[in-house]
C-alpha cells in the first residue's frame, strides 16, 4: 500500500488507508465484571443464573394465600394469624403456608411454599391475639410480629411476586459481542451471576514528543524552549481513547534518537505516536524515522489545521506472542492544536477500531456557523468552536435543527487557548476560501 502522492489526500482516503492498516479489533482477555467498564465485548455475555433466581416478594408486607382474602374490604377485613416472618436473604425453613395464615415478609425475600400472593403492609393492620390492633394501618413492617393481621383489600393471586425468571432466564444472552460496557451493563452482567467477561485488550500505545526546543513542564526554557504540551496532551487523549499511554519521553531533533526510541517501543505496544517532525524542514526527521523502521504508507493530507501527518507501519521484532505482527506508526504535526485535530481525525478511530467499536467515528451533528473567518482553499478545516446556549443551557438551534456556533478564538494551529475552550469541531467543506456568518457546517462534538 502507497499513497505518497504529490497531491494532497482526501480525509476519508487517508483514514480508511490507516484502518485498512490496523485490521482486525486486539485480541480477546478475560477481565473481571468490574474492571470491564468502556471496554467493548469480544464474546457474548451469557447469564449465569435466573433473575429473580426464585419467586420474590416485590415489597413489604405478608405472604398470604390469595384465596383467604375474598371479599375482603375497609369494613369487613380478613384475619390472618401471623405465622412466622421471611427475611430478604433467607428462605422459610417451615412447613408451607396454611390456609388463615400469613407470614410477614420483606421486599426481595423468597415467597413461601404455598402462598400464592403478597398483600401490602400498608393495606393491613397489625392485631393482638384478642382482635384489638397492636398499632396503627400501615405499620413498618419491623419490630415484633404481630399475633394476626387484618388485610383490608382483596389480592389477586400473584400480586406482588416476582416470577422466577421474569427478568432474565439462566443461558440467557445478555450483550452481544461489540457492545461496549457501560455502568448498567456491569449491573446487569454480575446481577446476571457472570464474573468475569472476555472484552478486547487495552492498545498499548507509546508516545513521544520530538523537538529540540521542547522542554518538559515546570522545568527551565532557557533562551529558546517551550513547554511539552503535546507529550502529556496526547497521552491524555489516548487515555480518553480507551487504551494505555506509554511515555517514550521528549527526543531531540536527531534521526538516530528517534529511531532508537521507536525500535525500543516497537517489542510491546500496539501503535506508536510522535508528534513534530514530520514536515519537510532540515530537523524534521521523523518521516525519515518511520522509513529506517518501516514504511511511511501517505503522507500529506487536506486537513487544516494539520497536514504534515505521517502515517507507517513497521514490522514487530521477535515473537508477537498473538499481537499483530504490523505496528501502526502515526507522525503528527507539532502545533498543538494540529497534534489534536489530527489525532481525532485518524489516530482515534484507529484506537477505537482496536478495542473493537463497531462506530469508530464521532457522530456529526449539524450546525452555522454566526463568525466569519478564512481557511485555505482545497483543505478540510475543522474549527474550535463553542456554541450558544439557552437560559437552561441547552444548545440553541435554528428551525432546521442546526446548531449556532461561534469560533472559540484564534484558529492558529499553535492556540492552545483556544483549544482549551473549544466544546465542538466546526467541519467546512474543501471548497471555501471565505466562510461568510450564516455558514452551515457539520459539528463534532468533544468530550469535555
Amino acid at each position: 500500500m502507497s499513497h505518497q502522492l504529490s497531491a494532497l489526500l482526501a480525509v476519508e482516503t487517508a483514514r480508511d488507508a490507516v484502518l485498512e492498516a490496523v485490521g482486525a479489533p486486539l485480541p480477546a482477555e478475560v477481565v473481571a465484571v468490574d474492571r470491564a467498564l468502556g471496554r467493548v465485548l469480544a464474546e457474548p455475555a451469557m447469564a449465569a443464573t435466573s433473575l429473580p433466581p426464585w419467586d420474590n416478594s416485590a415489597m413489604d408486607g405478608y405472604a398470604i394465600r390469595a384465596a383467604d382474602t375474598h371479599d375482603a374490604s375497609e369494613d369487613a377485613p380478613r384475619r390472618l394469624r401471623v405465622v412466622g416472618e421471611v427475611a430478604a436473604g433467607r428462605a422459610w425453613d417451615g412447613e408451607p403456608l396454611a390456609s388463615g395464615t400469613a407470614l410477614r415478609i420483606a421486599t426481595g425475600a423468597p415467597v413461601p411454599p404455598a402462598a400464592d400472593a403478597v398483600v401490602a403492609v400498608e393495606e393491613t393492620t397489625p392485631l393482638r391475639q384478642d382482635g384489638t390492633p397492636a398499632g396503627p394501618r400501615g405499620r413498618i413492617a419491623a419490630g415484633p410480629l404481630p399475633d394476626a393481621c387484618a388485610v383490608h383489600v382483596e389480592v389477586a393471586a400473584g400480586a406482588n411476586i416476582r416470577r422466577l425468571g421474569s427478568d432474565l432466564e439462566a443461558g440467557q444472552r445478555l450483550l452481544d459481542a461489540g457492545t461496549v460496557v457501560g455502568p448498567t451493563a456491569v449491573g446487569l452482567i454480575a446481577g446476571a451471576g457472570v464474573a468475569h467477561v472476555a472484552v478486547h485488550r487495552r492498545a498499548r500505545v507509546a508516545v513521544l514528543a520530538t523537538g529540540d526546543e521542547v522542554r518538559p513542564a515546570g522545568t527551565p526554557l532557557g533562551d529558546a524552549g517551550i513547554p511539552d504540551a503535546n507529550g502529556p496532551g496526547l497521552r491524555a487523549l489516548v487515555a480518553a481513547a480507551g487504551a494505555e499511554p506509554i511515555d517514550l519521553g521528549i527526543a531531540r531533533d536527531d534521526l538516530a534518537v528517534v529511531v532508537d526510541r521507536l525500535r525500543g517501543a516497537l517489542v510491546d505496544v500496539d501503535a506508536i505516536v510522535v508528534s513534530g517532525g514530520v514536515s519537510v524542514g532540515p530537523y524534521d526527521v521523523v518521516k525519515l524515522a518511520f522509513e529506517a523502521v518501516g514504511q511511511v504508507d501517505l503522507w500529506r493530507v487536506a486537513v487544516q489545521p494539520g497536514k504534515p501527518f505521517a502515517f507507517g507501519t513497521a514490522d514487530r521484532p521477535g515473537p508477537t506472542d498473538g499481537r499483530s505482527a504490523r505496528v501502526p506508526l502515526f507522525g503528527l504535526p507539532g502545533n498543538p492544536v494540529s497534534v489534536f485535530v489530527t489525532f481525532e481525525l485518524f489516530v482515534r478511530p484507529a484506537l477505537r477500531r482496536m478495542a473493537g467499536h463497531r462506530d469508530v467515528l464521532r457522530p456529526t451533528d449539524r450546525g452555522v456557523l454566526l463568525d466569519s473567518t478564512e481557511k485555505s482553499q482545497g483543505r478540510r478545516a475543522y474549527l474550535r468552536v463553542v456554541v450558544e446556549r439557552d437560559d437552561d443551557g441547552l444548545p440553541v438551534r435554528d428551525v432546521d435543527g442546526r446548531v449556532h456556533l461561534r469560533l472559540g478564538g484564534g484558529q492558529g494551529s499553535h492556540m492552545l487557548s483556544a483549544l482549551a475552550t473549544a466544546e465542538a469541531l466546526a467541519i467546512v467543506a474543501e471548497p471555501l476560501r471565505e466562510v461568510p456568518a450564516g455558514t452551515p457546517v457539520g459539528v463534532w462534538w468533544l468530550d469535555r
